[in-house]
């Protein structure tokens, strides 16, 4: 039960932080962007393709960083997959998502982002092949840290969990004390009035993709530390990202990381008592739960 508990929390982080993303660009532009899992996909091969130029290149970089498998080289990619993810992020919005709000199709873009997730994740699987890829071949072993219960924690994963808080105090420093993040809030309440007292739209509308971008390239490549990447990654993950997303509230930072954490620890507390086929059904049903419960999540509120 404990080793399950700490492994939901481990799992939350990079959740909260795919959740993150989504819950901006649902709040900000008020829809939901099914593509938005699949650019965790993006950045994690993204860094992959990054770590190894980047160890071809500067062999020192291979060098481990202590107990992790990850390198130095794979720090430098994670930093390059930020900027490259957001940067695509952006594309997809002007080439696609843009042109469909500027004629006022809300619903239409819902049904695009559908369209787009297909795109990535066909392209990735088409460059990349269908094999599951590594960040390191190394066996990475779990410290023991209680034998009586029994609780195996890897290094990795504690670097998973501490970065990840990490981004989060930055995001919340950024959102709290920023003009940017007063000006994120105004577009969120009333993008009209606003514009009027002076905020630039569109650059906000960048700022959300670019943010949504890089934060979901760190969850991918977290979800790749943990387990293995995969081209089919982002739709497996779309359900527990948007899980956390509504059960925190749309629009709430604060809720997207606590509903991170409240499907991560659940999904692996149902290990216990239901067999791993049928755990997948454990974010719909926080989904429902919480819809029925409190309809806004837990730090959402009413919207007009």
């Amino acid at each position: 039960m404990i080793q399950n508990l700490i492994d939901g929390v481990l799992t939350g982080a990079y959740l909260s932080l795919g959740a993150i993303g989504l819950t901006l660009v649902m709040h900000i532009l008020r829809f939901a962007n099914f593509s938005h899992a699949e650019l965790l996909s993006l950045g994690a091969y993204a860094a992959l393709v990054c770590d190894a130029l980047v160890s071809a290149l500067v062999p020192v970089f291979a060098a481990k960083l202590g107990p992790l498998s990850l390198t130095w080289a794979l720090t430098a990619a994670i930093a390059a997959s930020m900027v490259l993810t957001g940067v695509s992020a952006v594309l997809i919005d002007r080439l696609v998502f843009k042109r469909l709000r500027d004629k006022g199709q809300e619903l239409s873009m819902v049904f695009a982002s559908f369209g787009m997730a297909l795109v990535i994740r066909n392209l990735i699987g088409l460059i990349f092949g269908l094999s599951p890829q590594l960040y390191s071949k190394d066996i990475a072993f779990a410290v023991l840290l209680s034998q009586d219960p029994l609780i195996l924690v890897k290094p990795d994963q504690v670097f998973v969990l501490i970065a990840a808080l990490v981004l989060m105090m930055i995001l919340h420093l950024v959102l709290s004390r920023t003009t940017f993040g007063y000006s994120l809030r105004a577009v969120a309440e009333n993008p009209a009035l606003a514009q009027v007292n002076g905020v630039n739209l569109s650059r906000t509308i960048m700022a959300v993709w670019v943010i949504g971008g890089g934060l979901a390239a760190v969850a991918g490549v977290f979800y790749g530390l943990s387990h293995q990447i995969i081209p089919v990654m982002g739709r497996d993950l779309v359900l527990p990202i948007f899980a956390a997303a509504i059960v925190g509230g749309i629009g709430s930072v604060y809720g997207a990381v606590l509903g991170g954490f409240v499907v991560g620890i659940a999904g692996n507390l149902a290990l216990v008592i239901l067999p791993s086929g049928y755990t997948p059904s454990v974010p719909f049903l926080l989904i429902l739960a919480v819809l029925i419960i409190r309809p806004y999540g837990l730090f959402g509120e009413a919207r007009a």
